[in-house]
């Protein structure tokens, strides 16, 4: 049985314990003074430090922070230690002796003396650097994810703009505008090629549009030649995509560049370009954004297109590619009131080909369409440009001389006559094609009550009075 001088005495096995306990925690132990001198110290802390225990003791703590850390120490951590007596998860990095860094969470408390005054500091200090890297890792996903939620909310909008244009100079503002705003570029333009094959600005800014009318290699036509992405972060990756193109980029004032195709079924239409002023490095995110950007903006573009040539095919005779009915009745109306509005001279001049039905039954309807193709070529190269050329229906033709007195319309349908007098392909000389033609003469003196079908009527009973009379005539009337 223990006495009772037993119980007020410490058992050596507990006391060894308690030695391994210290010497082995999980966690370092540090006893420093009042004035942060070490004046004990685990194992754990001192293979933390890289440093035996030894040279640990009688060093000051401060010693072993890195600047940064010394600072928030004088500053937080021994303010707030010595007004609440304790400080938690105090976040100081250590400089180890291979001279690395350990972040490190340390948690204080201050041991008063008999005078009430701080008598010593005890600190456990935990290594952090699996908490470092956990919250790295949770700042850079809540990062991902705020870039993934601009993306998505990038492409909407997108969508919708691209959705409710209806036509490319829409389009393709919308498209700049995008770009411009998602990337903050400098400069934002997007360029289409030409039925040549040239590439023309159509909206946005391009410092280096005179470049690029010029042939020489830019970001843009890189990207068209390559087919893909072209991405420039800096004038000297510029000069690796092609040799000089850093210097272009520094005269111009820029430092960065993306251009990526615009594609109708693999084949380029265009190209969206964004330039910057100053360096800037593209992720894979953004080179995606900047790709489905182009992708449905492209498909919008060929729908708008598609549209364009229905609407073309729906007002064009399909075998001359001349105005048809529809579109010259419409191109009437809108003269009549210019007529009546203006108070200028128009005339509407109707022709008929003389011995075209006898071509048709001789010779066949193949070469009846050939000579009506080749009627309509000769048209448009002896009427002037502004003027509407119109296939009426079968060999009737009809064109609208805006701003035209009667010795200039008599002038355009001598040309008519004369063109149309020339042998034409496949047609033998015993079949001679010629021109009836009848002019309708409208004026200030034009009744406004006058409709489009009132003139056509009228235009047509003077070429079958040139026919009548002869053929190969011309017959003029005032409306």
């Amino acid at each position: 049985m223990p006495t009772s001088a037993d119980a007020g005495t410490e058992h050596p096995s507990s006391q060894s314990n308690f030695e391994e306990l210290f010497q082995n925690a999980p966690c370092g132990y540090v006893v420093t003074s009042a004035e942060w001198v070490i004046s004990a110290a685990n194992a754990t802390f001192a293979t933390m430090t890289g440093r035996p225990a030894g040279e640990l003791i009688g060093r000051s703590l401060v010693e072993l922070l890195t600047t940064g850390s010394r600072l928030f120490h004088e500053t937080r951590h021994v303010p707030v230690l010595l007004l609440q007596g304790r400080a938690d998860e105090v976040a100081l990095s250590i400089q180890l002796a291979d001279g690395t860094t350990l972040p490190t969470l340390v948690n204080s408390v201050v041991i008063p003396g008999d005078d009430g005054e701080p008598a010593e500091i005890r600190m456990a200090v935990f290594d952090s650097t699996g908490r470092r890297d956990y919250e790295r890792d949770l700042l850079a996903a809540r990062r991902a994810a705020e870039s993934s939620e601009s993306r998505v909310r990038v492409l909407q909008q997108a969508s919708s703009a691209f959705t409710l244009a209806d036509t490319e100079e829409l389009l393709t503002e919308a498209l700049v505008a995008t770009v411009r705003d998602a990337f903050t570029a400098t400069h934002a333009s997007v360029l289409l090629l030409d039925a040549q094959g040239n590439l023309q600005l159509i909206a946005g800014t391009n410092p280096l549009e005179e470049l690029v009318t010029l042939g020489a290699a830019t970001p843009g036509t890189e990207a068209i030649r390559l087919g893909r992405t072209a991405t420039i972060s800096n004038p000297d990756e510029a000069d690796e995509l092609v040799p000089g193109l850093g210097e272009i980029l520094r005269s111009a004032r820029l430092e960065a560049a993306i251009a990526t195709p615009l594609l109708d079924k693999g084949v380029p239409t265009g190209v969206v370009v964004c330039h910057f002023g100053r360096q800037r490095p593209f992720d894979d995110g953004s080179i995606e954004l900047f790709e489905t950007l182009a992708r449905q903006s492209s498909h919008v573009l060929a729908r708008i297109r598609l549209q364009d040539q229905l609407a073309e095919l729906a007002l064009h005779d399909q075998l001359t590619g001349l105005a048809n009915r529809k579109l010259l009745e419409e191109r009437l109306d809108q003269t009549l009131a210019a007529v009546i509005r203006k108070q200028r001279a128009v005339a509407i001049l109707f022709l008929d080909l003389d011995g075209f039905k006898v071509v048709n039954d001789e010779c066949g309807h193949a070469v009846g369409d050939s000579v009506l193709q080749q009627v309509s070529e000769r048209l448009r190269d002896v009427v002037r440009a502004a003027d509407t050329i119109g296939r009426y229906g079968g060999d009737e033709f009809v064109i609208i001389c805006d701003d035209t007195d009667e010795a200039a319309a008599t002038a355009i349908a001598d040309r008519i006559r004369v063109a149309v007098r020339e042998p034409l392909t496949g047609v033998p000389e015993s079949c001679p094609i010629s021109a009836s033609v009848g002019i309708a003469l409208l004026g200030p003196t034009t009744n406004p009550a006058i409709s489009s079908d009132n003139v056509l009527q009228l235009a047509d009973a003077a070429m079958y009075t040139s026919k009548n009379a002869g053929k190969d005539r011309v017959t003029t009337v005032s409306v």
